[in-house]
């Protein structure tokens, strides 16, 4: 007998639905092997000279750090956003913190050092460079920006810093992953999810989360569910008026938040 329209409907069905879920499979895997691309965006460094940089003694890259020496107790250690520079913040640093030693990291494909940033190897990293700071001055202040800020207070749980500032927080970068791909399985695809929530429990000095009002990256309520992790007493928030993502170290209030009480 020859196929009858319905027959023929549902084969054209069966085949749209493999090709369809053909399609999604190829996003899927497209997503899982270019992930990296869509979170590290590596830039090169603006500023600094060979005077002003310090290469970190790990085995398998060279990794480069923006330094700005002081003798003294006294040291901060800035980890930066996913697209930042961060040499381009240290005159302003050394400005607003004279009396401090400064250690701005680049990490592994930026502003020079070699390798490919992971979350664990960014990790890594981050202890490295403390130890070294650490051996010279015993009270560090660590600060994170944005994707920073999940290296910073994973740092600050397992080293002893003495203050904690994070500009920008987020919850988790799995989090913000699943709200900006919503029909993907974020969960299994993603290999650095950058919980901070998970450190947070852990982190006992002084600690406060500088948010801007207006940011269109990381959601209030993201920033906000982070800082209910924090023990009770521990962490602060402040949020910066008028301020975006990008812009707010813009603000006259910025560097009033991250000098407060250092």
């Amino acid at each position: 007998m020859p196929p009858t329209n319905v027959s023929r409907m549902s084969r054209t069905l069966v085949l749209l639905v493999v090709i369809l879920a053909a399609v999604y499979l190829a996003l899927c895997v497209a997503l899982f092997v270019f992930q990296r691309a869509l979170i590290y965006y590596p830039q090169p460094r603006s500023a600094g000279s060979a005077e002003t940089l310090l290469t970190l003694p790990v085995d398998d890259a060279q990794v480069l750090v923006s330094v700005r020496p002081r003798d003294g107790p006294k040291a901060l250690i800035y980890f930066g956003g996913n697209a930042e520079d961060v040499s381009r913040s240290l005159p302003e640093f050394a400005e607003a913190f004279a009396d401090h030693a400064l250690y701005f990291m680049h990490y592994r494909g930026y502003g020079g050092s070699s390798g490919s940033p992971s979350e664990e190897a960014i990790a890594r990293d981050a202890m490295s460079l403390f130890d070294k700071v650490y051996a010279d001055h015993p009270q560090v202040v660590v600060v994170g920006r944005s994707l920073g800020s999940g290296v910073a207070v994973r740092l600050a749980s397992a080293r002893p810093a003495t203050r904690l500032l994070l500009v920008t927080p987020y919850n988790s970068l799995e989090e913000l992953a699943a709200r900006q791909f919503r029909w993907f399985p974020v969960q299994w695809l993603l290999q650095d999810k950058f919980e901070s929530w998970r450190y947070a429990e852990h982190i006992t000095v002084p600690t406060r989360l500088i948010a801007a009002e207006h940011d269109e990256v990381i959601p209030g309520s993201s920033t906000q569910r982070l800082y209910s992790h924090f023990a009770e007493g521990v962490a602060s928030l402040q949020v910066i008026k008028g301020a975006g993502h990008n812009s707010i170290s813009d603000s006259p209030e910025y560097f009033e938040a991250l000098g407060d009480g250092l």
